[in-house]
Order: structure tokens, then sequence, then C-alpha cells
């Protein structure tokens, strides 16, 4: 047969082009040569009817795969819990915790449902037993009082190693249906069956990508040693006739990508080369298995070089699985014929539709790449797969095509394209397809070779292949779901993907968001793709003409002291040297500032405004991402992220700004950031301040100045006034000390070290007159808990992206690992091994992964805690610093032990993380360790059992609880970022309460103390109200004070809804608002204002503290009687004043009062939110700290609802 080749490119540099082509172009490309294509309509419609009639009539009866997966369909609660289960259970070590998982997965179905409907024994047997097992563990749930007096009771107790057993056994048996055998020599045995009847076999060792350079070595003896084995077996067949076998290159380094190229070019080809030799010795086919697009090009340069090799002779083994989803796949098709053709030597390519569809989708959102590398309709992969192997067929001078696939309509039109069916191969999965291959052989439609890709390994390995299955075969536009229904009339089964694709008015999917669209009315942020040729030196084009910048930025006219500015990977020289403002520059700029006409201007005009700037950011990345990289020392992945989180608050703030209409601004804020993050915190702030219609100071860290300038002058060049906006490039006392005891400053914005936020505090509040605005986001003693049904690889990645990247310099870095005993030791190996292949040095260089600290003081502290740790904590595994990092700031990625977490008496602003060990039945206990030490910024949990990350998420008290993923990498809008206690003040930035508290709001009105005082004890009842739901509060409310509590109902709404943030597919992104503890209502506050706050902190469920002679209500008895209220004895004015200076309470609502105010200064601890306004809406806002909650509910696998929802 003929085709046009000419209608696709052919060349590596090809294949990024083509991923980011719109789907809409390169569909029509696809329909135009299907067009071409000379088929029989009718014969291919007849074929696929009789194999579609006898797949069903012979399956009757039969151990089905498709049973089960029809039957436990993913768009099912039972199909969801069901590949949950069969994910984790087989790798936890631990009785308890498997107990766990059983009866959280088991009772949670409705497995009777199931029970006898399917036709195969192996599906009822799993409903069964399924079905029993949850009537046997919802026995104490549902008396569980009295079955633990009862014979069930007892058998519940005495029968969970039982059960445990028997499921374990029941999701073997599962896997045994898809992995062949558990070694070669038990899937030699079997396959020898089929082998009889002329089929033939890839084996595939099963396994995850390697993390370390000891899991790449052992894959690499197991592939060497299953050649040796299959040659045995083989007896000089050759390469088309005898077995095979399949490898990942993932699993031969654990470093597998483009950014480590140069690694990939030595130490991966090398051990691709020896095995491919190996397999050309033993006369065996060799195929590379096709694995994430970013990998692509890589692995086709690593092919490319394998097949110039002469040693391989007229040897025709080699291939490679290509992909039908990917839009470049026609692309590398013609690439590997031309290949072949110039080593005259033939290749063998398998064709596959695409195992890792929704891994692709979410990446391309999550990192706001131009466009899919996939197609989004299963129509066009259809048609591609038309497409492709229309070209191979045509390519068989060159090419052994294999065509991989269980769909009777795709190897119908397969089979119509040519009627020379001689020279390739079908290929079907172990454990699925068989009637379809038989039927072909029945019909006489085909009686050509077909091979079985057959996995073996140790169940615990089969997991992530058998998850994979589940999801690409257990959708219901799946053929293989469809086949078994005899719901499904076998017409729609043959309908023509060219035709249902043609039928549709767009040719993307309609429910698939393209990256730029996932946020709703706002557009995402463009990303860099850094594993692509050409985001990559995009990323690194500004850095030859970095320095020049500097030095332009760094001119000024300011009268403070010289100040060097440095490269933090090669101090010395320094890049120039610049001039700091002085105390009285910063008065200067204080007067110069003016909000009045920017106030009037309006919430649109201003929207406008930030909305340019949002563009100028965008269309100045490259040169923005050279100053991230030399004077901040980021990498570039950093500095794409920071760039892209820095246009996402101008654009999200731009969209908020309307909140301010009506409303009056604060006047003058001071916002000043870190230098951790230059660009996105500080736009950030200066952002929300001027869409709410302030003047601003913006005070950057020294560190990361010229970052900051270059921000304002984009600012400037939007429209943004300078009277607005007045840069403040100088160090923090001398800022400080000229701004912070003037009353102008009515607002600071202040994120940074716990210490120093607690010197703001106590520096205005001595000031007099009204308190200013403070929002400060400080540190965190971060914690990640991980039980014995995470995925060591997974928990390794997020550990090592949340640990080690932004050289753990991010107020969201993991600083504590609290690993589960029973899984600690291979764990914490996997994480050594991990740190062993990281690359440390200048970020300059794109194979970097830990850049430098930021300055000497930062080094030093790291050095510090260094010393101090030999003493007290073990030293698991500490990174070797290479000799090329001895002219910067470089401190190693570090693993400690330690056995306490009070062995931790500061936050670690580093790449340190500490492991802490747990036991199973302590897990409850946990919490309550990482909330004692006054910290709440962040908390990661990894397990599969909902019932832990529920405990998990009820029991943090962090601000972000991150769930089965890394804990960094808030995104504006999606989760809003911010915690509580030592960790700030909230409220959140990047969430729907932030522009808000930019605004003025009236004061409190102050009354006389009385001082009179009871005589009596602070007293308090129990503590009961904390412990009430928003329903049992509501109703208590209500009781209180009858209808009249109808006007807080639109507070209850708040304070009982999760909302549900925007954003990429395969997350679960919430929003919500909890108690902060106990509100302080100062009696110096007008009875009838403090009722209605009082209202407002019991309904948030928070306690009320108040002066014992306060007047409560009668009608309020039934709330003091749950422990609402603490009445605190105020006997003189002094008692008062040092009642404030305490810290006791997490928040105070007081009228003005200098002296009461004053008081403030002296707490020690966390910062005390100050409610000084009636505003109820701002007043709730207050007494509640809001909680993000982010759930990656991929974690098992693969993104079930994504394929249920595009069916």
């Amino acid at each position: 047969m003929t085709f046009n080749f000419s209608t696709f490119a052919n060349q590596i540099a090809d294949v990024d082009r083509y991923f980011i082509r719109s789907e809409s172009s390169v569909a029509q490309d696809l329909l135009q040569v299907v067009s071409t294509l000379k088929e029989q309509p009718e014969q291919v419609k007849d074929n696929a009817l009789q194999l579609i009639n006898y797949i069903r009539e012979s399956s009757k009866n039969t151990i089905g795969v498709e049973s089960m997966l029809r039957e436990y369909s993913l768009s099912e609660a039972e199909g969801i819990l069901l590949m949950c289960l069969a994910e984790s259970l087989l790798r936890v070590p631990d009785g308890l915790t498997a107990d766990r998982l059983i009866a959280d997965k088991i009772v949670a179905g409705d497995w009777g449902e199931y029970v006898g409907k399917g036709d195969s024994w192996l599906m009822n047997a799993s409903s069964w037993g399924l079905f029993l097992t949850g009537k046997f563990l919802n026995l104490g749930k549902l008396d569980s009082e009295r079955a633990k007096r009862s014979l069930s009771g007892t058998i519940r107790r005495v029968g969970e190693p039982v059960i445990r057993s028997s499921v374990k056994i029941a999701m073997a048996v599962m896997g045994k249906q898809f992995v062949l055998g558990e070694d070669l020599g038990e899937a030699f045995k079997k396959a020898a069956k089929w082998e009889k009847d002329g089929y033939r076999y890839s084996y595939d060792m099963l396994g995850e990508g390697a993390r370390t350079m000891a899991d790449a070595d052992r894959y690499f003896k197991a592939y060497a040693d299953a050649i040796k084995s299959i040659a045995k077996v083989a007896k000089g067949a050759g390469p088309i006739n005898g077995p095979g076998i399949s490898i990942k290159l993932s699993a031969l380094h654990p470093r597998y990508q483009f950014t480590q190229d140069q690694r990939v070019q030595s130490e991966l080809f090398n051990r691709l080369m020896e095995l491919t030799l190996l397999a050309k010795d033993a006369d065996l086919n060799l195929t590379i298995d096709a694995e994430e697009a970013d990998r692509l090009s890589l692995s086709l340069g690593l092919i490319e070089r394998v097949m110039s090799d002469e040693r391989l002779g007229d040897w025709g083994g080699f291939g490679l699985a290509v992909q039908a989803y990917h839009k470049a796949t026609p692309v590398v098709l013609n690439f590997i014929r031309e290949l072949a053709q110039a080593n005259n030597r033939k290749m063998m390519v398998r064709l596959v539709k695409g195992a890792y569809w929704d891994y692709e989708i979410k990446h391309a959102q999550e990192g706001g790449h131009a466009n899919f590398p996939v197609y989004t309709r299963k129509e066009t992969t259809d048609v591609s797969y038309q497409v492709c192997a229309a070209q191979l067929l045509a390519s068989r001078e060159w090419i052994y095509p294999q065509f991989a696939t269980h769909n009777a309509i795709t190897t119908s039109h397969i089979l119509a394209m040519t009627d020379d069916h001689t020279g390739f191969e079908f290929q079907r999965l172990h454990g699925m397809g068989e009637h379809l291959f038989e039927g072909m052989k029945q019909q006489g439609i085909y009686d050509g070779p077909v091979r079985i890709y057959a996995p073996v390994g140790e169940h615990e390995h089969l997991l992530a292949y058998l998850v994979r299955r589940l999801l690409e075969n257990g959708a219901n536009s799946s053929f293989v779901n469809k086949i078994s229904d005899p719901d499904v009339p076998a017409e729609e089964l043959i309908e023509d993907p060219a035709q249902k694709l043609h039928a549709h008015s767009t040719l993307a999917h309609p429910k698939i968001d393209l990256p730029q669209r996932i946020l709703g009315a706002r557009s995402n942020s463009n990303g860099w793709n850094l594993e692509l040729l050409s985001d990559q030196t995009e990323a690194y084009a500004g850095i030859a003409e970095v320095d020049d910048v500097i030095k332009r930025l760094a001119e000024n006219e300011f009268s403070g002291c010289a100040y060097e500015i440095i490269d933090p990977a090669a101090v010395a020289p320094p890049i120039t040297t610049t001039t700091l403002m002085s105390a009285e520059d910063c008065k200067v700029a204080l007067a110069h500032l003016s909000y009045e006409s920017w106030a009037q201007l309006g919430s649109p005009a201003r929207a406008v405004m930030l909305l340019k700037l949002a563009d100028l950011l965008e269309e100045n990345k490259v040169e923005l991402a050279a100053l991230l990289i030399r004077e901040a020392g980021k990498l570039a992945t950093d500095a794409d992220a920071e760039i892209r989180e820095a246009i996402d608050f101008c654009r999200y703030y731009a969209m908020d700004a309307d909140k301010s209409s009506g409303r009056s601004p604060l006047g003058k804020v001071l916002c000043i950031s870190p230098w951790n993050f230059p660009l996105a915190i500080f736009l950030g702030q200066v952002a929300a301040c001027l869409a709410a219609g302030n003047a601003v100071l913006a005070k950057p860290s020294e560190q990361a100045m010229m970052v900051a300038k270059r921000a304002v002058e984009l600012a400037y060049e939007a429209g943004i006034p300078s009277e607005v906006l007045q840069l403040i490039p100088t160090d923090g006392a001398t800022a400080g000390g000229a701004l912070l005891s003037d009353p102008e400053v009515a607002g600071i914005i202040f994120t940074g070290s716990t210490k120093t936020a607690q010197h703001i505090q106590s520096t205005v509040a001595k000031r007099g007159g009204r308190m200013p605005v403070i929002v400060a986001e400080t540190g965190g003693q971060n914690a990640m808990v991980v039980d014995s049904t995470a995925l060591p690889e997974q928990v390794t990645d997020d550990v090592i992206r949340s640990g080690f990247q932004s050289a753990g310099q991010r107020c969201s870095a993991l600083r504590v690992l609290l690993l589960q005993e029973d899984i600690a030791d291979s764990v914490i190996a996997m994480i050594s091994g991990a740190m062993k292949e990281l690359q440390i040095g200048d970020p300059k260089h794109p194979s970097i992964d830990v850049g430098p600290v930021i300055d000497e003081a930062a080094l030093a502290r790291l050095t510090a805690h260094e010393s101090r740790m030999k003493g007290v904590a073990k030293l698991v595994y500490q990174c070797d610093l290479p000799a090329d990092t001895e002219g910067g700031l470089f401190f190693p990625p570090t693993l400690y032990e330690i056995d306490s977490l009070d062995t931790l008496t500061e936050e670690v602003f580093g790449p340190v993380v500490h492991v802490l060990r747990y036991k199973a039945a302590d897990f409850d206990s946990v919490f309550e360790q990482i909330n004692a030490t006054g910290f709440g910024l962040t908390m990661g949990i990894h397990s599969r059992i909902d019932s832990h990350v529920n405990t998990a998420v009820r029991k943090s008290g962090a601000g972000n609880v991150y769930v089965n993923r890394n804990i960094i990498g808030a995104v504006v809008g999606v989760q809003p970022f911010g915690g509580c206690g030592l960790s700030g003040t909230g409220p959140k930035a990047g969430g729907p309460n932030y522009l808000s508290r930019f605004l003025d709001y009236a004061p409190l009105q102050a009354q006389q103390v009385d001082y009179s005082g009871t005589g009596i004890e602070s007293k308090s009842l129990p503590a009961k109200w904390q412990s009430l739901s928003v329903a049992q509060r509501w109703e208590l409310l209500r009781q209180a004070e009858g209808e009249g509590v109808i006007v807080y109902h639109w507070a209850h709404d708040l304070v009982a809804t999760k909302e549900v943030m925007p954003g990429p597919t395969g997350e679960l992104n919430t929003l919500e608002l909890r108690p902060r503890a106990t509100v302080w209502i100062d009696p110096n506050v007008q009875h009838e204002q403090a009722r209605g706050l009082i209202l407002l902190a019991l309904l948030a469920g928070n306690r009320v503290a108040m002066s014992s002679n306060a007047e409560i209500p009668a009608r309020w008895s039934c709330l003091a009687e749950q422990g609402a209220f603490e009445l605190v004895d105020l006997p003189n004015r002094a008692a008062h004043v040092k009642l404030l200076a305490s810290g006791r309470f997490s928040v105070l609502v007081m009228a003005q009062d200098n002296e009461l105010l004053a008081a403030t200064a002296e707490v020690n601890g966390a910062l005390p939110i100050i409610v000084d306004s009636f505003d109820q809406h701002l007043a709730l806002q207050r007494f509640s700290h809001e909680v993000t909650v982010s759930v990656n509910t991929t974690a098992a696998g693969g993104n079930a609802a994504l394929m249920a929802s595009v069916d």
C-alpha cells in the first residue's frame, strides 16, 4: 500500500513542535489522511460484527477480566475502591494498617449490588468475598457495645487476620489475571500452552521507575538475566518468530529526564547498549516501552545512537513502542522509518493507544503548558491509530509493525487497509483479548501471528501496572468495558471513529480545559516545560545580558550605605554595588505617597493596570528569570514558578478589586517582602493593596532588590503612578526605624521570620493611635506524615521536592518527616538513594537540582544547626558538595533522624529534613505532637486509608494541608496560602478574604471599664463548645436568640461550607473556615456591639472570654452550659493590662485604648489577632483561620474521575 509520508515532519526536533500544535489542526491532518485510505467500509463492519458476536458468546461463564472491569466501573464508587485496594494492600507489611485499609475500602462499598450479576466466576467470587467481608466488618460499626458482647463481635476480633489474608489472596488472584508469573520460570510454563497454539511472547519485568542507582542496578540485572533466560527457551527462533523482552528506560536510570541529558547520554546509554547487544547476541527482540511525553525526544536520541552502532549488524530485533494518543506519533514513525533505512537495518515498532493519558492532561494543566501533547478525544486517538497503522503498513520494508489492540473495529480497519497480511503481527495483553484473536482465527478473518505482552514479577510490584490496566479498560468508553455489556448494541461498537469525530462540533473535548483555561474567567499563567529543548533554551536566554541589567538597576541617588550585589552561587567578585536608602530617604518616599486620587479612580481602572502588569511580566519573563537565577540563586524551574505566581497574583487581585467598590482603603501601606520569593510575594503584597485603592511603600529584601526594582519599573509601565507605589530598597533596621512608628502607615504586610513579625507587632502597638492592620506570614515546622499504605516511590519524590527544591528555602518546605516504623527503614533507604543522585551547583546550568542558600548568614545558621545535631541526632545521609561549589554559598542536602520533635527548637531554613519514626497504633497522637510546636503553616499526609486522611485533615493545625502530594508550590486562587499560630495571622494570600483586609472599617465604640469586680477567681465550664458541630452550634444559638439569629445565616453558611477551588484535573482543593480557639471580648467594647461579635465568635466555633462582671443574658444559659464562655476577674487596671500581655487568647476584640494596646506588645508567641472594628464580615474572618486542603486524587495510580467524566 502507499502512504504520503510528507504529510508529517520527520525529525526529533519536530516532536516538541507537534506537542504544542492545536488539537484541531493535528486532527484535521489525520482526518485528511484517513479519507485517502482505501478501505472497504462494509467489510470492516462485517468483520467487526462477527468478532463482537463471537467474543460475547464465547466469553460467557469464563474467567473474564472484562466482566470485572465492566461491573466495577470507574463511574461507580466500588470501582474506585477496588482500584485503591488493589493498588496498596499487598505492600502493607503490618497487620494493623492492613486491617484499617481493608475496613476503610470494603465497608465503604455496596458490594452486595454486584453479587450474582456477573457471568464469570472471578467477578462473582470477588463480589461475594467483598460483600461478606464488608458485612463482617460493619458489625462493630452498627452497635459496637452489642458487637463486643456477641459471638459476631468475638469473630470480628479474632477473625481480622483471616479477613486480611483472604482479601490479600483475592487481590493476588485478581493480579494473576494480568500477570503471567511471579518469575520467568513460572511464566515460561504458563506460556507454553499458548505457544503451542502459535502465540509469541514479549516479557516485561514489572517494577516502578528507578529512584535510586541501587534500583537501577537491580532492574538492569533483572533485564540482563531475563534476556539470558529467554534465549534458552527461544531456541534460535529469531526476533520475529521467537519471544522477546520489553524494557523501560526509566527503570535503568534514576535521572532519566531531559535536564539530565549528559548523564542519560553516558550512563543510561551504556546500559541500554549493553542490553541491546545481549539481545542481539541471543537473536531476541528487545522493545523499549513507551513512557511520558516529556521523555519522548530523549528516548529517540538514545534509539538513534543505538541504531547507528555497527555492532548490531543486520539484526532486526531492536524496537520501540509508540503511543497513538500523542500528536507527534506520525512524526516519530517517519523518523524511525528513515533511521532504519539510513542504517540499512530493520526495526520493530509496537503501536499502542497509550497508557499515561490522564497524567499528560494533568501535567500540562499544572505546568501552564501551551497545549496538551495528547488528544483529548478517544475518537481522535482511534483515528490517529488508523493513520499510524497505515503509515507502518506502508513502511514494512524497514519496519516490522506490531499492532497492540483489543478492539475489534481497530483490527478490522487494519486488515482492510491491505490485502497483504504478512510482515506484521498483532499484540495483546496477557489476560485480555483472548476471545478477539481466537475469533479472528475461527471466523477466518486473520490467521497471522499474535504476540502476548506478558508482565512478570512479584505481586507487590504489579500494583502500578494493574491500576493502569484498570484505568485504561475500566472507563465506560473503553471497548473492553463495552464489549461485555449486553445492553450496548454491537452496532454502537463498530461506529467508524472518523465519522464520530466529524460529528463533533469541536475537535477538542469541551470537558477538558486547556491549561490556560482551568481557572475559569481568570487566565492561567503560561509556564515553561523545561524537559523540552525549546523551552529550556528560552528559560536561560537572558543569562548572558543579566549583569548589564543588574548594573543599570543598581544606579540610584540615595544617601544610605553601600551594598554589594552578589550571586550566591559565585560570591566573588560582586556583580556590582548599589546604595541603600537612608532613613531620611524612606521618610521622603512616604511623604511622596498619595492614595486619594488612586482610590477615587475606581476598581475597574485599577484592575486594568494590574492586568496590564501581568501581561508585561509575561512579556519580560526571560529577563526576570535571569534576574532570579543570578541575584536570588534560583533554579530555572523555580524562577518559572515564581514568575507565574506573580502573574497570577496580579490577575487574581485585579478580578477581586470590585470588593473595594464603595469602600475606603486603609491609606498608606508598608509591604515588607522576603528574599526567597522576591518577585511573587513582593508583587502579591503590592497588587492586593493597590487593587484595594491603597498607596504602597514596597520594601524588598536587600538580597534581591534588583528583582523588585525591575518589577516596579514594569508597574510604572503598566500605568501605575509613582505616587501610589514607591520602592524602599534598604535594610530592615533602617526601614523599620523610619516607618513603623509613623502614624501615616495604616497597614503593614510582612513575610519573614516569626521573630521579626513579633518585633513589628510590638513596635506599632506602642506607637499610640489606632492599631495599623498587620498581616504576617511567618515560618513553619512543616511536617509530612506517612503510613505504611503509602507508595514509597511517591513519598520519595515528594520528600525530595518538598525538602530540597529551592535549597529548602521556602516557608512551606518540609522540615520533619514522620514515618510509620514498619516502613521507615526501606523508605529512608530510598530517600537517601535519591539524594545521592541530586546535582548541586550553579543554577545557571540546567542539570542542577539544588542551588545555593541566599547569604553568609543563612549558611552560618545551617552550619550551626549541623554542629548541634551531632550530639542529638543521627546523620542518615548528607550529599557531597562538588568542588566547583567552593566559591558559592552552598549547604548540602541533609537527612537526620531524631527521637523527638522537641529536638528541634526552631525552624531550620534550608535543605535539611528530620525523620521521626512512629508506631502504627500512635497514628492519631502524631498530630498532637506536630501542633504542640506552635507552628501551623503546611502539613502533608501520605495514606491510602481515607479515615487516616480525614483524621490528619481534622486534627492538623496547619493552614495548608496536602494529601498524597508534595507540600510546596501553592497556586494563587487554587490553594490560598498562609498559616496560623506562630506561622502567621491570615488572611491567606491568593485567597478570597485577602484583599478586603486592606480596606478601612469603622472602629469599635469604647466604653468605660467597670473594675468593681466580683472578687471571684477566673472560672470556666468544661470546653464542650469547641467540640460541637456547626449545626449543633447554630441550633443552640437559635435557642438563645430565637428567630433573630437568622440575621447571621450568612455567617453560618460561610462557616459550614467548604469552598471548592478551581484548578487542574486530578486535584481537589477546598477552602474552609475553622475556629481559632478563644476570643477575648474586652470590657471596653460597647455592650451592643460586643453582643453581635460574641455571637459571631461562638458561631465560628470559638469560646468567648469576658470579664466576670460582664452581663450575660439569662437566655444565653444554654450556651453557658455547653462551655461557651470563660469568665475572668479583672479587679483593676493593672490586672487588665497584665491579662492582655499574657498571650492567653487567640483573638482580642478591643476598642481604642493606647495603654491596653501597648500591653499587647509584651505578648511572647503567636501574634495576637486584634479586632477593633464592628464590621461583622471582617470579624468573622478574624475569628476564623482559613484552611486549604489539597488532595491529589490520582495518587492511587490514575485519574479515574477524568477517565469517567469524558466517556
